[in-house]
């Protein structure tokens, strides 16, 4: 267990950012599976924007590879072409 306060401290931050990216990579897998089950184009396009979004903030933060979120965003937009 931790001695110092500083580590004390720096286990207490810690935890608090896992709960807030946990959340953040949860909620933008969720946004990939639901465009993914969507059969209309028009409402895909439509939803395609705010998912690359997520996605790239998610790779901006280092919370996914860059290379992963732009292998998702390459997936995503050869599925909703073939719409």
């Amino acid at each position: 267990m931790a001695h110092h306060q500083s580590a004390k401290k720096r286990i207490r931050q810690d935890e608090k950012k896992k709960v807030h990216n946990k959340y953040y990579a949860k909620t933008a897998r969720n946004a990939v599976r639901d465009l993914r089950e969507v059969s209309e184009k028009d409402a895909a396009v439509a939803e395609l924007p705010k998912v690359v979004s997520m996605i790239d903030r998610l790779a901006k933060k280092n919370l996914i590879h860059k290379n992963k979120a732009a292998n998702l965003k390459s997936k995503l937009a050869q599925h909703i072409s073939k719409l």
